[in-house]
């Protein structure tokens, strides 16, 4: 049986250098039970990807500028010409639902609309103790609540409790560049806040949909050893608390940086 095709819908994946999980990502876009559009972007080409893109038959975009997130982010949504949009992230795997329930949950009006998440260890999903904490404070955007931009904005005040790969943007609601936080590693959490204040609807749906792999090459594992992810997100919590708030936040929420030291 044909696949149903959903033509105002676009993954776009962004790959850098040779991730030898691209393949599997593609894969399981290319399994969607909603058939839709999928291409590349990428800032650093190599024959490795270009491979793959040939291989799926998938369009490829290359960013001659140096390598940056936001500006890699900002440049693969400039290559999409349908309204909504995901920016899938070259490691993790969607779920062969995942397009079909966002397309359930849309109605046109929705700024975002995004899913839960697994982490993703070793072959296996893993559903870790700070993806049931994220939930519950999520908690009031499963009503309508939601659409109150103080209550959604509140959701962010404990942390960045969105999935960046999870979410679908609209681009007809969204102006752009979507992306113009001054973070490196927090700027989605960032770009999430700012979209919240902003007059319209979100949606959410609260079932995991993607896996989130952790790995020793995964870029957010090198913002945790690094030190930069905890310089940020004491910034950001600093958009929402006093100093002396974020300090006493920062010494439980350092704790969830232990997932990308599973064994």
């Amino acid at each position: 049986m044909r696949k149903r095709e959903f033509k105002n819908h676009t993954f776009v994946i962004c790959a850098y250098k040779k991730s030898e999980y691209l393949e599997e990502c593609i894969i399981s876009l290319k399994n969607q039970t909603i058939k839709s559009n999928i291409i590349i972007c990428t800032s650093t080409p190599n024959t490795y990807i270009k491979n793959l893109a040939l291989k799926y038959n998938l369009k490829l975009y290359i960013r001659k500028e140096k390598s940056s997130i936001q500006e890699d982010w900002n440049f693969a949504i400039s290559k999409c010409k349908t309204d909504l949009v995901t920016i899938a992230h070259q490691d993790d795997i969607y779920h062969k639902e995942y397009l079909e329930n966002i397309i359930k949950k849309s109605t046109g009006k929705e700024l975002i609309i995004f899913t839960e998440q697994l982490y993703y260890i070793d072959g296996k999903p893993i559903k870790d103790k700070n993806i049931i904490i994220k939930k519950l404070i999520k908690l009031p955007l499963k009503t309508s609540l939601r659409n109150i931009r103080f209550i959604r904005k509140l959701t962010l005040a404990f942390g960045n409790t969105i999935n960046c790969p999870s979410v679908t943007y609209n681009l007809e609601l969204l102006s752009q560049p979507i992306f113009t936080s001054d973070l490196d590693y927090c700027l989605d959490w960032d770009t999430f806040l700012k979209i919240y204040s902003y007059k319209g609807k979100i949606g959410y749906i609260d079932i995991p949909l993607i896996y989130f792999r952790i790995h020793d090459g995964a870029t957010s594992k090198e913002y945790v050893n690094n030190n930069k992810r905890y310089k940020e997100d004491k910034i950001m919590f600093n958009k929402f608390w006093p100093k002396w708030i974020t300090k006493i936040i920062m010494k439980f929420y350092i704790k969830c940086y232990n997932i990308y030291n599973h064994k």
